[in-house]
């Protein structure tokens, strides 16, 4: 029996990757992890409790006056960059299962304009710029912009009200963001539609790095009920993924939270929840089955107190983790099992903005048969989690699209055709 789990607290950051000041020099200074930490200490007047945290070794890759210095645990721990542009949910959790998101672009809607004219154009679509701003108007009605709610240049978005066109069908919101996905860079073309409070054109606004966009919280969709969204993900074979390869060899995968909703594996049982408490059961009743398992989860409350800028909700969310983590070591003591402890970008709820921030995350993995613990080099990509992973269910690296597994404090190559 070998189980691996794999925990991803969504937006755990432990310091700013060199080039997190690309977009905003600001973010040189992103430490989520550290933040946190310091706010607790200064708000609550005591350190936060992460007793498991720190036996797996976090204090080792992101020392701090309070986090012990040494893992209690046989570990391997180390930190990661994240191997694609950005900081994204999307992209992280492709690149951590296995696919290769380095060629993804960050780019403007302005900057390939004419392209995605013509593309809606030979697809039988009329196209005209909004008031001569970069973003596009299709067949009067669906709007083609910036994501305004994620970094400048992430996603794209196709956006329409339901009271104008349908979702789906030849003519839908859906289908004008099929062909914008065709030629878009970008990690994600989200289609969206709702019900708006007006026109569309009234809530289009400027956002930062020169982008255009709607401003969707301000067009009422959020609130007047019958949202639809469908998140539209660069070209990958999910085949050479993690969850593929372990269900083709006959190992049952469970996917749980936000896991559930944006990766792709038919023969996974997908349990979807947002609540932290709900991530944490569906994740200890996975381990409980027995034989062979792979469960990857998803805390996604950890992110959404980031961009609430809420470093007391992050600091009790990591605390909940953390006990629910004491629950899965005790479960995961035979040889061979395997708890890796990671996260899929940062999400500094100090940093005074609501976006993501480009940190490396922390990999922290529970090897029970193991003698101590070690530290591991820097890996060069979340999909070296995918590719360690791998290696302890007893599959092939290699056939996944990209990562190296992290083994006994060095790198092991792995060749693909």
């Amino acid at each position: 029996m070998a189980r691996t789990v794999i925990v991803v607290i969504d937006g755990f950051g432990i310091g700013a990757m060199p080039d997190a000041g690309a977009l905003r020099p600001g973010d040189l200074r992103a430490d989520t992890c550290g933040h946190v930490l310091d706010h607790a200490r200064s708000a609550w007047g005591r350190p936060l409790r992460l007793p498991v945290l720190e036996a797996l070794g976090l204090g080792t890759v992101r020392p701090h006056r309070d986090l012990a210095g040494h893992a209690k645990l046989p570990v391997a721990a180390g930190r990661a960059a994240l191997g694609y542009p950005g900081a994204d949910t999307f992209a992280g959790h492709q690149t951590m299962m296995g696919a290769d998101f380095s060629r993804v672009a960050v780019a403007r809607l302005a900057d390939h304009l004419d392209e995605v004219a013509e593309a809606l154009t030979a697809a039988g679509h009329r196209t005209e710029r909004l008031d001569g701003r970069p973003l596009l108007v299709v067949d009067g009605t669906v709007l083609v912009h910036d994501n305004l709610e994620a970094d400048p240049g992430i996603n794209w978005n196709a956006s329409g009200a339901l009271d104008d066109l349908p979702f789906d069908g030849p003519g839908g919101i859906l289908a004008v963001a099929r062909t914008v996905r065709a030629v878009a860079p970008v990690a994600r073309v989200i289609a969206v539609g709702g019900h708006a409070d007006g026109p569309l054109p009234r809530f289009v606004r400027p956002g930062g790095g020169g982008t255009v966009g709607l401003d969707t919280p301000a067009t009422g969709f959020y609130r007047n009920g019958g949202l639809r969204v469908q998140h539209l993900g660069a070209p990958l074979d999910h085949t050479r993924q993690l969850p593929e390869l372990a269900a083709r060899a006959g190992v049952p995968v469970t996917l749980v939270g936000k896991a559930a909703d944006i990766l792709v594996c038919e023969a996974a049982t997908h349990r979807p929840a947002v609540a932290t408490s709900d991530v944490l059961a569906h994740t200890m009743e996975a381990v409980r089955a027995d034989g062979d398992a792979l469960v990857v989860a998803n805390v996604q409350e950890t992110d959404l107190a980031g961009h609430q800028q809420d470093a007391d909700r992050y600091g009790r969310l990591l605390e909940q983790v953390d006990a629910g983590l004491a629950g899965l070591v005790s479960l995961l003591g035979a040889s061979g099992d395997r708890l890796i402890v990671t996260g899929d970008h940062g999400n500094d709820p100090t940093i005074g903005h609501a976006h993501h921030t480009r940190e490396y995350v922390p990999v922290l993995i529970h090897r029970p048969e193991a003698d101590g613990a070690e530290v591991l080099p820097d890996a060069d990509s979340l999909a070296d989690v995918a590719a360690t992973a791998a290696r302890s269910l007893g599959l092939r690296p290699e056939d996944l699209a990209a990562g190296t597994p992290l083994h006994t404090g060095r790198r092991t190559p792995v060749h693909r055709p």
